[in-house]
């Protein structure tokens, strides 16, 4: 069935409602946007669903998230699974609680259970709720950082991570298999309700959920001791991290915290945010104004699934806010555990970090120097998540933490993905700790970088939408996967990974080996002098990210090189 076709079908046929009927005939002229919308089905990836709300099969709206949950429940009901249900949380989008209620009611009228948060809540909680509630998957109503006419759907397995290989390829499929939307179950919630297949839950996930954060907490006899000094500014972007952040820093003794009024409460449209994203400076606008009229030690923002923070702290020399990248804050906090544990004995045995092979290499010198265990994986936190289990179930090594690079990461094992809930937590004890040393967070960066070396990364990202702009990406990675360049910016590539066709080539003698890691569209070029670049596709947005890395002498040494390099990989593409 053609583009039109399908139009015409939600155009005429009874299933639909008359919403989506009017919206469709508000565009009976423009064919190009027609296409665009009906072109394809919305892809359920290895990450779920995520596009633009509206009407068709190419956009978020119930009736494509009721054709995902089918899948899904199709598939759980072959692992015969169904009894133990599947836990459902959502944030503060557009639509959001009713994708949920869709979700959970499709699941119902599978005979599979749903507990559903009676309002929003941060994807690790979702995590959390997955493993404490003993349920066999999970759904997570979020677009993330995704500008507002966004929203999303990520699936988890019972492990609370996201569903990675080969299990996400047999729920895509069995999603793909549901081609007749009149095939898709459903049924009225207050019957789901009164059958004991709807099921409400909060607190009970709430209270154990910051019992397992408070775990983390390394010193706290610092932070009671600094409690009436530190000043920290915070905001939500207006999404689910407002009440966790604030509970979480309360209840551990924080008395200094101030809350961005503008951006507190939640707010679909993100009002005064033009990408409600911790990696955009122009997001921290409010936030820093805050800062500068309260004198804060430190400025943090969560996303609206608050599983990914931003920092800016003060530099003690100039009195200014820096920023810090995810790779930055992530090595911060990641030291501070390592260092402290190592001294005061309570390091476990075979301990390791874990990160993803596009996060800084300052990981490998600082892993080195406590003796722990460093394990790279594939870009995704779910790959993190995934090793955790992994270490559990064979008894290998005790994770400590892990991270990557888009401002993601996690302490503790109590969720598995990333948790800006606990990394607010654990940068606020360490903000603590460099005050109680007449330090700040960025003077503290600064010695870390001294001892490790000046690593420094960026990435450059090229947004190309629609079918064209799908086409153009593709043509991008099959001139580099051909005919990948010898050097960069003068720096020899010594090795060629091709994570796709699970090869490494060794460049100047022209050796094959494998990967060792899952089959995934990107490529990795390993650079002379600790530098690195990397071409990957997003599996959720119309992007293509080139991800690189580079150590310098100094900041600006590091500065300048990463420059050089990002300018001779703009030039290579």
């Amino acid at each position: 069935m053609g583009y039109m076709d399908q139009y015409k079908y939600w155009r005429e046929d009874p299933y639909f409602d008359e919403a989506t009927k009017k919206e469709l005939a508000s565009i009976e002229d423009n064919e190009t946007e027609i296409e665009e919308r009906f072109y394809k089905d919305l892809e359920f990836g290895t990450g779920g669903l995520r596009g633009v709300i509206g009407a068709g099969t190419n956009r978020m709206n119930i009736y494509t998230v009721r054709k995902a949950t089918q899948g899904l429940a199709n598939y759980i009901i072959k692992q015969g699974a169904q009894e133990k249900g599947v836990a459902i949380s959502y944030d503060s989008r557009r639509m959001s609680p009713e994708f949920a209620d869709e979700a959970a009611l499709c699941l119902n009228a599978n005979g599979i259970k749903a507990y559903v948060f009676t309002s929003l809540r941060p994807t690790p909680v979702l995590s959390y709720a997955v493993r404490k509630l003993k349920c066999t998957a999970g759904i997570m109503v979020t677009a993330s950082h995704n500008p507002p006419e966004y929203n999303g759907y990520k699936a988890y397995w019972e492990d609370g991570a996201q569903i990675t290989s080969p299990r996400d390829v047999d729920i895509i499929n069995e999603v793909k298999a549901v081609t007749d939307y009149n095939d898709v179950k459903t049924m009225d919630k207050e019957e789901a309700v009164a059958k004991g297949l709807y099921n409400p839950i909060d607190k009970d996930i709430d209270d154990p959920y910051m019992e397992e954060l408070k775990k983390q907490i390394i010193h706290p006899e610092v932070i009671k001791e600094m409690a009436d000094d530190i000043k920290i500014v915070y905001t939500p972007f207006n999404g689910t991290g407002n009440l966790p952040v604030r509970r979480i820093l309360s209840e551990l003794g924080f008395k200094k915290v101030f809350i961005v009024p503008e951006q507190e409460n939640p707010d679909p449209d993100f009002t005064t945010l033009e990408y409600p994203n911790p990696e955009d400076p122009k997001a921290f606008t409010l936030a820093l104004k805050l800062a500068k009229e309260k004198d804060a030690d430190i400025v943090l923002a969560t996303d609206p699934d608050a599983d990914r923070l931003g920092i800016y702290a003060k530099d003690t020399a100039t009195g200014e806010y820096i920023p810090f990248t995810g790779n930055m804050s992530g090595m911060l906090i990641a030291e501070y555990i390592l260092r402290e544990r190592a001294a005061g004995g309570t390091m476990p045995k075979n301990p390791a970090l874990v990160k993803t092979i596009v996060t800084t290499n300052l990981a490998d010198p600082m892993c080195e120097a406590y003796n722990v265990k460093l394990i790279e994986v594939l870009t995704g936190f779910k790959y993190i998540g995934e090793q955790i289990k992994w270490f559990e179930e064979n008894n290998t090594y005790n994770y400590v933490f892990g991270l990557e690079e888009s401002y993601g990461c996690l302490a503790g094992t109590h969720a598995r993905d990333k948790d800006a809930i606990v990394a607010v937590m654990c940068l606020c004890e360490v903000a603590a700790w460099c005050k109680s040393k007449g330090m700040t967070v960025w003077d503290q960066m600064i010695n870390i970088y001294k001892k490790y070396g000046f690593f420094k990364e960026g990435i450059h990202t090229l947004t190309m939408k629609g079918i064209e702009g799908a086409q153009e990406i593709q043509n991008i990675m099959d001139k580099l996967r051909s005919n990948p360049p010898k050097e960069f910016a003068g720096l020899k590539v010594l090795q060629f990974r091709d994570y796709k066709k699970n090869e490494v080539i060794d460049m100047a003698t022209g050796a094959k080996s494998e990967t060792g890691l899952p089959e995934s569209n990107v490529l990795y070029f390993e650079l002379e002098n600790n530098s690195w670049c990397c071409a990957r596709p997003s599996g959720t947005e119309p992007k293509i990210k080139f991800y690189m890395g580079i150590k310098g002498d100094s900041l600006e040494d590091a500065d300048a090189k990463l420059t050089e390099l990002k300018d001779a990989v703009i030039a290579a593409i």
